[in-house]
Parts: structure tokens; sequence; C-alpha cells
């Protein structure tokens, strides 16, 4: 919902707005004048010509009860899909990013090229980007960039004229129930697409949803793989947070790129930015220079703080894939224990994917729970944070934030890495692990 307030604010529109729950998010909206309540009451729409609510939000939410009952009497009402839809309805090369993991890294990276290519772009960005200071960008040129989710089949209200598919993994199973059904949403995505289609080439479920989707829009190919239309070659790591790359196109080099975001999955977010830009028309050199300005969207990898030798990084990662991914490359740096603070996000994706998390959790040497943040869900699963802990050696959990923060910051060591994980808040928990650390340094 954040960026598109920013948006509409930008435009003009007066805005108010409800939350449930104090977060940095919360504060911004409030300091672009945004009057915001917390908690949902029916009073706080009253006045309101259109409600827009987002898929988040539960049927027995008193401001969606209020609001159904405000457009038997005429005033709209709309999913935040819907308004989204609308808004790329106005531009000319909307390009929408989907995929299971890495919307919001190479949503950031294709913005960061088309505003070195001097566009003038809009944005709707699932995280912040600190060179738009937001996740919203109001520009006045015919260029947009959003992500795509497949949550619920939100991104079927979109007008995509380029669409990118990075992946398609198991996720939001409670919705799609079979990889079938998910697939075939991905494939009417590919069906509003207009213009163009760039897939993963190494992605299976993305091959089946090119060989099975009915779009009359051309597609490319990018990934790993020297047999896809883009890809990587001649790669290095100069550091943990550099990487220098190749960009190859049908076996011909077209420059040499460098980023500055860990992980070698990231590569690949690049090139697939990078294809999107290039065959939009956007020049090699800036895509060169959007790539090297980029130094990471927040939340995604974030450095926050180094204190008596120890390194706090927050992430966004809430699928077992993107935990993995983390940790692997939380692993290749020269730290000498990985510390991963979990926060469990929903219980339906908890209980589907139990053993998955198990799994790439268990990459850190250090493992902390808190309980699990249910977010738009009931327990109807009967599953706690201290099932997954049974399955990870050495694992605990705590009920609160503070116990977590205590536990962490007692028994971390100099040269020690900490990662908060999770698209909840527990990054609140990285904030009171380093108030304790700062305190602790001045005594």
């Amino acid at each position: 919902m954040y960026p598109l307030a920013q948006i509409l604010h930008t435009k003009g529109y007066y805005l108010t707005g409800s939350d449930n729950n104090e977060t940095a998010t919360l504060q911004a909206v409030r300091d672009m004048g945004i009057p915001v309540t917390l908690g949902q009451k029916a009073e706080n729409i009253e006045g309101a010509d259109l409600i827009v609510f987002s898929a988040a939000i539960m049927e027995d939410n008193p401001e969606l009860i209020a609001a159904r009952e405000a457009e038997k009497r005429g005033v709209r009402l709309a999913e935040r899909a819907e308004l989204l839809g609308l808004v790329t309805e106005q531009f000319e090369k909307a390009f929408c990013v989907s995929g299971t993991h890495g919307k919001t890294t190479t949503t950031s990276m294709l913005m960061m090229i088309l505003m070195a290519a001097n566009v003038d772009p809009s944005a709707v960005i699932g995280g912040k980007l600190r060179a738009i200071d937001g996740s919203g960008r109001a520009g006045k040129s015919e260029y947009m960039v959003c992500e795509a989710c497949e949550f619920k089949d939100t991104f079927l209200h979109l007008s995509p004229n380029i669409s990118v598919i990075l992946n398609i993994d198991r996720d939001h199973m409670d919705y799609f129930k079979t990889m079938d059904n998910l697939k075939l949403s991905f494939e009417k995505f590919c069906g509003l697409t207009t213009d163009l289609i760039i897939a993963n080439g190494d992605d299976e479920n993305v091959r089946d949803v090119l060989n099975n989707c009915k779009s009359k829009a051309k597609f490319i190919t990018f990934g790993e793989s020297h047999t896809n239309d883009f890809y990587a070659d001649y790669i290095q790591q100069l550091s943990d947070f550099h990487w220098q790359f190749s960009l190859m196109h049908k076996g011909t080099e077209l420059c040499r790129l460098d980023i500055h975001v860990p992980g070698r999955h990231n590569i690949y977010n690049a090139v697939a930015a990078a294809a999107a830009a290039y065959s939009a028309g956007i020049t090699v050199e800036a895509i060169r220079r959007g790539l090297d300005d980029f130094k990471g969207a927040m939340r995604r990898f974030e450095k926050l703080a180094e204190i008596d030798g120890v390194t706090f990084v927050d992430d966004y990662g809430h699928h077992p894939a993107e935990i993995a991914a983390t940790l692997k490359t939380a692993k290749s740096m020269s730290f000498k224990r990985v510390w991963c603070v979990h926060q469990p996000f929903t219980y339906s994706r908890t209980a589907t994917l139990l053993d998955e998390f198990a799994e790439a959790l268990s990459i850190a040497d250090k493992v902390v729970l808190t309980e699990i943040m249910g977010s738009r869900e009931k327990n109807t699963y009967n599953i706690y944070s201290k099932d997954l802990a049974a399955k990870i050696d050495g694992c605990v959990w705590f009920p609160t934030f503070e116990e977590v923060a205590k536990y962490v910051t007692d028994n971390v060591e100099a040269g020690d890495l900490v990662i908060t994980t999770s698209c909840g808040d527990v990054y609140k928990v990285a904030d009171m692990m380093i108030d304790i650390m700062k305190n602790k340094e001045k005594k």
C-alpha cells in the first residue's frame, strides 16, 4: 500500500489510512502528512470516495465490513491490486516483474537502470530503495516499474507491456493448492502481456508456463545456461559485496558489469533487469551505470551495524528458498559464525513447508526463532515455532522479541554475523539487539 500512497499523494489526492502495528513504514506515511489511525474502526472510512484494501485484510475486519456497506450506497471499493492495475494502464512501457523470489531486488535494479537513462520512471516496489527515498515514485514519462505478486492472483489485475518471470516455486499453497494451479496463474499473467516476456530459461516451471501460455507477446530468456538469450559469463567475486561479470547476449559480450550486493543469485537478478532494459531500448552505458550505483534495497541483506566485532544484517527472506540463498551467501563470507534470527510468517506457509524451512535454516550455525506471525491468518493449522525448532539442531525459540534479543546478545562473539529474516516485523529484534550492544559498548 505504501508506494501507491506515495504516488497518489504526489499526484494530489487526499489520503487517509489505518494500520494495526507501529512500523517504520507507518511513520513514513505520517511524515508525508497523511493521517493514519492505529487500529481498524468502521468510522475511519467515513467520507471516503474510494476505499482501497489489501489482500492481507480479513473479511471480519470492521473497516472492510463498513466499506462493503458503503459500496452498496455507491462508494467505490477496490482491492490494492485493482488500483495498481489501473495505475499500470496509464503507461506505455509498464515493466511488471514477477516470480516467487527476487522481485524487489530485480525491480530495484531495473529502476536504477531507468533512472541512469534519465527517462523519469514511476515505480511501485515491494521494498524501500534509498535512491528514491521509499518504495514508490511518480515520474512523468511512459516508463513504469512494478512488482507483480502472484499471491491470490493479484498480478492478474495488471496491464504489463513487458513482463519478467524470475522463477516459479512452491509458495502460497494455501491459495493455489497445487503447482499446476500456480503455473496456470503465471500462464494467465503472460497472456496479459502485450509486448515482451523475459523469462528464466533455466527454471523448469517457467519453461512449462512458456510452453503452455497463449500470449501474443514475444519472449526471450535469461539465466545461467549459455543457451539463454541473455546470460552472465566470466564471473568474478572481488569481495563479499562486489561481483563482476560480462553481460552476454546470444554469445556476444554487451558489456562488463559490476554489482555491489552479496550472493551469486543476485547476478541473475541483474541479468534479468539488464535484459528487460536492453530489450526496451535502454543503452548499455545506462545499464552499466545503473547497476554500479545499486547498493541493494532495504531489508535485502541490508547491513545495519557492526558493534564490538559483531555484524548485524536484516533480510526480507520468508520462503525456504530465499532463506537458503541468504544463508549460503552469509556462510561464503569471512565470518566466524552465522546466526539466523527468524520469524516464521503465516501459519499456512510454516505448516506446508515445515521440513523445507528446517533444512534452509540449518545452514546457519545458530538459529533462534520468534513466535509465528500469523498476519492475515488464524492458527487453524495447530502449528507453533516449537515444532520448527524441534527439527533444527541446537535451535531455540522465545515468545517475546525482548527474550530473543537478550539471548543473542548474551551469546554472540566478535567475528559473528547475525541475520534477522522474515517479511514480518523481526527487524524490531535487530533494533533491540543493536541498542543492547551499543549500551554494552559504552560500559
